[in-house]
């Protein structure tokens, strides 16, 4: 028997590219008939599941309004698309979206918890705990939450200055109702009692110091007319070393001579 004689080198070399070509091939048929598969209308989405703790919306509207926004069926969904158009509602944060086997879409939201107003009161702006502005109908809020307001890229600073300052006015059975950030970089607090104070410019330690040599010594002040710290209608701490001071019911005709008026 005679021995065989091996292929040459460049026909194995050939044979070889010739599987791997008619193997890509072969794949490139499975994926396009896979894909093929997927887009058709045998795996449709039959429900979306929504979790999380919502106050100021509910499943059924939930679904109502973002339903339409969705494309594709089960395997094709757009979830980066599918979260924005659940973000996009009034209230929602943030959204979680991904796919539950066979055919359901499950959404984990988070609500925007409002910590205060922001902005004129004609507006329809909160803010919420990290500092973020959004808009939503205010109706649904707790009336007696303060308003803050100043540039919006400063929102964050402005809820941190107003944490700094509330605890301030607390031992003196005082509240902030309003605070602003000019766009001059000024701070200015409006009390539950009506009182407004002119903080002044700085940061939190600047601004609590004036604060805080203005309230030890307010008391002590306004006792000279009879007058207490209730009776502040404002101040202005703007001054290096001393403050301007106003009380109901008193006025002065001169700057030596206070007098109440009756």
């Amino acid at each position: 028997m005679a021995d065989s004689i091996p292929a040459p080198f460049d026909v194995k070399l050939m044979n070889i590219v010739a599987n791997i070509a008619f193997a890509m091939v072969a794949l490139m048929l499975l994926a396009a008939g896979a894909w093929w598969v997927l887009r058709q209308p045998f795996f449709p989405l039959a429900g979306i599941k929504v979790d999380g703790e919502v106050t100021h919306n509910n499943a059924v509207t939930l679904r109502a309004n973002v339903a339409p926004q969705l494309s594709g069926n089960f395997f094709t969904i757009d979830l980066a698309r599918a979260r924005s158009a659940f973000e996009s509602v009034p209230w929602v944060r943030s959204a979680v979206v991904r796919r539950e086997f066979p055919n359901k879409l499950r959404v984990t939201l988070t609500e925007q918890v409002p910590v205060a107003n922001w902005g004129d009161e004609a507006g329809s702006k909160l803010i919420n705990g990290f500092g973020d502005v959004f808009e939503a109908n205010v109706a649904e809020v707790d009336d007696n939450l303060p308003r803050l307001d100043g540039p919006i890229e400063q929102a964050g600073q402005v809820l941190g200055m107003y944490r700094v300052l509330q605890p301030q006015f607390q031992p003196y059975d005082l509240a902030v109702d309003e605070l602003t950030l000019s766009s001059r970089g000024s701070w200015k607090v409006v009390l539950d009692s009506g009182a407004e104070i002119e903080l002044g410019r700085g940061q939190s330690e600047e601004v609590t110091a004036r604060l805080q040599r203005f309230l030890k010594t307010v008391t002590q002040v306004a006792g000279q007319y009879r007058r207490t710290m209730a009776d502040v209608e404002g101040a202005d701490l703007r001054h290096n070393d001393a403050y301007a001071l106003r009380l109901r019911g008193v006025t002065t005709v001169s700057p030596e001579a206070p007098r109440k008026i009756k």
